[in-house]
């Protein structure tokens, strides 16, 4: 059996163009797992394996990658610095130990490593940073980290220092040992010396050294007490508690460089090994019950217990279906006959890769620790469980958030039809947050996503990976409906035409219920009004009518019912006369408890050159947009904005033009708010308008 402390299973995080595929690139020619350098500029990076990635420049999918560095065994995940593709990350988060943020040293902590970061901290995950493009004009080490302490919340252990600055840098002071690592101009990551640190920065490095030091030591008292009477601790002890308080999120140990440049890299590599967590040293994972709550057990990693592993990705290519799990206890072999506890069906593993990137290799078995691909799955998705069947067990789930916007699509032969069907089944498959639904009016296949990014991707894919000549509809927002009052109701279902007939009569109670709460249910019948063997067609009945509102069509949010009362008969009440009764009375009811059109609230966060700062601000205004933060940077404003999501289609070129190109933005699904009454009066008379059209 491998020895799991030497595992690292890690993420690489950024905002878009920070460096993290960069990164990942020289990591893998460092450890020697690949040869020549692929530079995503021209399209040739070993993890940006799709024709889209390799032409947009961005990484889409989060791609695997195992490689060696001083006898540790490295996993590393390369994930989508786009907002739209964050769902890449959260799932990659939920198999991860460690992770290295990547920053860039010009444009510091930007929105999507906002977003990274809080997924980071909600799943626990120890990080490394590494303040990337110093070699970048306006790069700064020292307002990035500010920027870490201020706008994440978070506190970075500043392990080396910048030698140089902008074209000038050219190394690093490694703090610990007291040496600087500086590479020549060849752009090749071996090219360095090691010398004493420079004249000029003795000082400052004994400042930070010393700093470094004190709050690595409060990881251990007798160290700390130990420090403070004028002692100080051996480096193999500072290591020590940096690990621990990594482990435990007290601080994240800070590294720079420059990527492309090959400078800092061998640093960065020999952190990962020092303070990122082994999947023994972190917190085991909940195993939950049915309905997804804990139940006091653990998925202890170990190869010695019985074999668990979460699929945490399915992906279709050339070599067919693949599903990727981390394993967490046990051994799973070739052959073995495998348990996904979400569908009860048992599965038999014939062949098992070690995934890098596109490329792989055949194994034969692995371990706890271990992330690899089980080729040719059945009935597997993103989320499942799998297991030992004679020791079923779930693993805590993935929790995914409901797409904002939507398109619709349509073939342009009748032939395409079936080919669209077969891609679109593979492609919702791999994406949990892409949705496809056929409109019952219309007829038309709708796609459904997180951004328009998100589906101009999915509809590339169609069109160019399966050969799909689509037409495409003009991007639709996900508008919903909800009530504003609370009403009390009764609702008899009758019905007698000869032989035995329907009966069911609630009482019942509708209100607003919590923002985000979907659907809830409860009964508080007295006696035996309504059987207890009806309460459940009676909510089943409630359920369904919350796909389709009363005012428009559009699903339903956030209603509480309250079943208190009612009546049956003997002969003639049964499940479904009850589920039929609950439907009727939602038609009655959601009209008089105030229904109401609310629209998708995007957080945006917009950078501009100062100059153009006024004219930015008044166009999100004019776009029903409510300012929240602005901040003012090295190279410009950056500005936080909440914005219904109709207001943002196209916004990119209206931003590009106000600024002379030089204006960026991200966005991704804040909240609900109701849609002023001129807008819904406009969307409801248009929905209608469309029914129209469709029935003539």
């Amino acid at each position: 059996m491998a020895d799991l402390s030497k595992y690292r299973n890690i993420g690489i995080f950024a905002h878009v163009d920070a460096g993290k595929t960069t990164t990942t690139e020289r990591i893998l020619k460092l450890t020697g797992r690949i040869h020549k350098i692929g530079e995503t500029h021209e399209g040739e990076s070993t993890t940006d394996f799709m024709e889209q990635e390799a032409e947009r420049g961005i990484t889409i999918q989060s791609a695997a990658v195992s490689c060696f560095w001083k006898d540790h065994r490295f996993n590393v995940i390369d994930t989508p610095g786009h907002v739209d593709f964050t769902v890449e990350v959260y799932r990659s988060l939920k198999v991860l130990d460690g992770g290295v943020g990547v920053f860039c040293g010009s444009g510091g902590v930007e929105p999507q490593s906002e977003t990274n970061w809080r997924y980071a901290n909600e799943s626990e995950v120890a990080r490394l940073i590494f303040v990337n493009k110093l070699d970048r004009l306006g790069a700064s080490f020292y307002r990035v980290t500010e920027q870490v302490q201020k706008v994440l919340g978070a506190t970075p252990l500043i392990m080396v220092l910048p030698i140089g600055t902008e074209d000038e840098f050219c190394g690093v002071v490694d703090l610990l040992s007291r040496k600087a690592y500086i590479w020549d101009e060849s752009g090749l990551p071996e090219n360095y010396k090691i010398e004493d640190v420079p004249a000029d920065m003795v000082d400052q490095v004994e400042e930070y050294r010393e700093k470094l030091i004190e709050t690595a030591v409060e990881q251990d008292d007798d160290l700390m007490m130990a420090y403070m009477d004028g002692e100080e601790p051996s480096i193999d002890d500072i290591k020590r508690c940096i690990r621990t308080g990594t482990r435990d999120l007290a601080f994240f140990p800070t590294y720079c460089g420059s990527a492309f440049k090959n400078k800092g890299m061998q640093l960065l590599l020999d952190a990962v090994v020092d303070y990122l967590p082994s999947p023994t040293d972190v917190i085991p994972q909940d195993l939950t019950d049915e309905e997804g709550n804990p139940n006091g057990e653990k998925a202890i990693v170990s190869a010695d217990e019985p074999f668990k592993a979460l699929a945490f990705k399915i992906m279709d290519d050339r070599f067919g279906a693949l599903t990727f799990v981390r394993v967490y206890s046990g051994v799973l072999n070739k052959g073995d006959t495998i348990l996904n506890s979400f569908t009860g069906k048992t599965e038999r593993v014939g062949r098992m890769v070690e995934m890098h990137a596109d490329d792989r290799k055949e194994i034969s078995s692995a371990q706890a620790g271990d992330i690899l691909a089980i080729v040719g799955m059945k009935n597997v998705q993103t989320g499942h469980t799998l297991c030992d069947p004679k020791h079923p067990c779930t693993l805590e789930a993935m929790v995914f958030p409901e797409p904002v916007i939507s398109i619709s699509v349509t073939p342009k032969d009748k032939g395409g039809n079936e080919k669209m069907g077969i891609a679109i089944g593979k492609m919702v498959a791999e994406d949990p947050t892409f949705r496809v639904e056929t409109d019952q009016d219309s007829g038309e296949t709708i796609l459904k996503g997180m951004g328009e990014l998100h589906l101009d991707i999915k509809v590339d894919i169609l069109k160019r990976t399966y050969g799909v000549d689509l037409i495409v509809g003009q991007p639709q927002v996900a508008y919903r409906e909800t009530i504003t009052k609370p009403v009390e109701d009764t609702y008899t279902h009758k019905k007698q035409s000869g032989g035995s007939g329907q009966f069911g009569k609630i009482d019942y109670r509708i209100k607003p219920g919590e923002p985000g709460s979907g659907f809830t249910f409860s009964s508080s019948v007295v006696g035996g009004n309504v059987p207890k063997e009806f309460f459940p067609a009676v909510e089943k009945g409630f359920k369904s009518m919350m796909d389709e509102g009363v005012l428009a069509g559009f699903p339903v949010l956030d209603v509480e019912v309250e079943l208190f009362d009612g009546g049956f008969h003997a002969v003639d009440s049964s499940a479904i006369a009850f589920e039929i009764a609950a439907k009727g009375a939602f038609r009655q009811s959601i009209p008089k408890a105030g229904a109401q059109l609310i629209e998708p609230i995007m957080k945006v966060d917009v950078f501009t050159p100062d100059d153009h700062v006024g004219d930015v601000i008044g166009d999100l205004n004019r776009r029903r947009g409510m300012i929240k933060d602005q901040e003012k940077g090295l190279t410009g404003v950056r500005i936080k904005a909440d914005v219904p999501l109709s207001e943002m289609f196209g916004y990119i070129s209206t931003l590009r033009t106000m600024t002379s190109g030089r204006g960026q933005f991200s966005m991704e699904f804040s909240h609900y708010l109701p849609c002023p009454s001129n807008v819904a009066e406009t969307v409801i008379a248009a929905v209608k308008e469309k029914k129209e059209k469709e029935k003539s």
